[in-house]
C-alpha cells in the first residue's frame, strides 16, 4: 500500500468544527475532483489510526488541501487534528473515491459530505464550465454550512439551504422531503449527485425514486 509523509503547511478553522489543512503535494501524487485518501498522524500511537478525508483543492495545485469536519466528543483522530501545527507531519495513503464529474446536475449534499463537491465546484469554475449545476446543501445551522460565501459566489440562486435544527430567513427548514426536491430540481432526468450521512442518503434515494429518477442517474458516496 502507498503510503506518504507531508508535512503542514497550514492548518485553520472553516467553520466551528470544520478544519482546513493544507500540506506538501508529494510528486507523483495524483487524485481527480471528488476523490479521497486514508490519512493518519505521524505521531505516536496514531500511525495506525486512519480516517478517509476528501481532497478539496485542484488536482494541479502544488499543495493538497483537506477539509475536515471535526468531532471532538469522540477523542479520536480529527479531535487529534485540531491539536496539529504547521511542520506536523500526516501520512497520506491510497487515492480512492466513487464520486466524479459526468456532466451537468444537482448535487445533494449532508453537512461534511459536501466535501467531494468542493474540488468538483472548483474545477468547474477554473474551466467556466459551471453552467447550471445546482448545490442542494442540508445542515443543522447556519453555521454549519461550509464554505457558504464561496458557493453563494459560484452558484448565485443554484445554491439552495436546508437547515434542519432553526429556522433562518432566505433559508429552507426542516429536512429534505419529496416536495422539497420537486420544488428545487426543475429537470429530474438530470444527473444526481448525492453524498452525506447514510440515513440521509438513503431517505433522498427513496424520495427521487418516487419522483422517478432511475437508480442510474445518481451518482454517490456515503461520508
Amino acid at each position: 500500500m502507498e503510503q506518504h509523509l507531508v508535512k503542514i503547511k497550514s492548518i485553520a478553522k472553516v467553520t466551528h468544527n470544520v478544519l482546513k489543512i493544507v500540506t506538501e503535494k508529494p510528486q507523483t501524487y495524483y487524485f481527480t475532483p471528488g476523490q479521497a485518501t486514508e490519512v493518519s498522524i505521524n505521531k505516536n500511537g496514531w500511525q495506525m489510526e486512519k480516517r478517509p478525508f476528501t481532497f478539496t483543492c485542484l488536482p494541479d495545485d502544488d499543495y493538497l488541501e483537506l477539509t475536515i469536519k471535526t468531532y471532538p466528543s469522540h477523542k479520536g483522530v480529527t479531535n487529534e487534528l485540531q491539536q496539529l501545527q504547521k511542520n506536523d507531519e500526516l501520512i497520506l495513503h491510497d487515492v480512492f473515491g466513487a464520486i466524479g464529474y459526468k456532466g451537468e446536475g444537482v448535487f445533494i449534499a449532508g453537512g461534511a459530505g459536501v466535501t467531494p463537491f468542493i474540488s468538483i465546484f472548483r474545477s468547474l469554475r477554473s474551466k467556466n464550465e459551471v453552467a447550471d449545476n445546482k448545490l442542494i446543501f442540508a445542515n443543522k445551522t447556519k453555521g454549519d454550512i461550509i464554505l457558504e460565501q464561496e458557493f453563494k459566489r459560484l452558484l448565485g440562486n443554484n445554491f439552495i439551504n436546508i437547515l434542519s435544527d432553526k429556522k433562518a430567513n432566505g433559508y429552507g427548514h426542516g429536512y429534505i422531503t419529496e416536495e422539497f426536491l420537486k420544488e428545487n430540481i426543475a429537470d429530474l432526468n438530470k444527473k444526481i449527485y448525492l453524498c452525506g450521512p447514510e440515513p440521509m442518503m438513503e431517505a433522498t434515494e427513496k424520495h427521487l425514486s418516487n419522483l422517478g429518477v432511475e437508480t442510474k442517474s445518481i451518482i454517490k458516496e456515503e461520508f
